[in-house]
């Protein structure tokens, strides 16, 4: 088994942590990336297997596969112990929901704090210009950090036990910290949900990854990580 994954890419993270919680062996191709510019030029195999030109893709034999909720959905298939998905349909349907929501829904007014791991522009005006549309989006995400926290209330994990969901919130919830974004401060439950997805091997190893990634790759982000 084969993942093109990129440093600094949350959706390879994702599926590198699944890929961990199922303990399966697998040849991580690092595809190059820097703060200028970006995923270019595009690595020829991602190109090949992605008509989208992004990883993840992950290649499992003869099949090659892209886009991380298809990967998780065919590991959960191809391999299925142990288990990322819950057995009822409502409930699978809620962690499938909860995926959708982390990726496109967190995503969208995520997407606007991202130039803060860039280089700073010669131009002022420009950084001044994104983070206006920084600070404008954080509210929606400080929202949403408040709809999670509804959610947990009581529970240990988002679907009874750790499942693909608690993956997909937890690197969006991340990729917000790391980006300088809302506080969990006020969100008791989703703070220790948090923490204790900190504390499983999968995702402290791919968290640990990636803070070394940003060391080397990413300009620091003031504010990064408070609590």
């Amino acid at each position: 088994m084969k993942l093109y994954s990129g440093p600094l890419s949350l959706f390879s993270r994702k599926v590198e942590i699944a890929l961990h919680e199922k303990g399966l062996a697998f040849e991580r191709v690092e595809v190059a990336f820097s703060q200028t510019a970006g995923y270019a030029p595009k690595h020829p195999d991602v190109l090949a297997a992605n008509p989208k030109g992004q990883v993840p893709v992950l290649v499992d034999g003869s099949l090659s596969l892209y886009d991380s909720t298809v990967i998780l959905e065919y590991l959960e298939d191809a391999y299925p112990e142990p288990s990322l998905y819950p057995r009822l349909a409502q409930e699978r349907a809620r962690c499938r929901l909860l995926d959708v929501f982390a990726d496109e829904v967190m995503l969208a007014p995520l997407r606007f704090l991202m130039h803060r791991t860039e280089p700073r522009p010669d131009d002022p005006e420009r950084w001044n210009a994104k983070e206006l549309k920084a600070r404008e989006a954080e509210p929606a995400l400080a929202g949403h950090f408040a709809e999670l926290d509804r959610q947990l209330r009581g529970r240990d994990y988002f679907c009874g036990a750790f499942s693909a969901a608690d993956i997909a919130v937890f690197m969006s919830v991340f990729w917000t910290r790391r980006l300088a974004g809302p506080s969990l401060r006020g969100h008791e439950a989703l703070a220790a949900w948090y923490a204790r997805l900190g504390e499983r091997p999968s995702c402290a190893r791919v968290v640990a990854e990636i803070r070394a990634a940003d060391e080397r790759l990413s300009a620091p982000v003031e504010g990064a990580f408070r609590d």
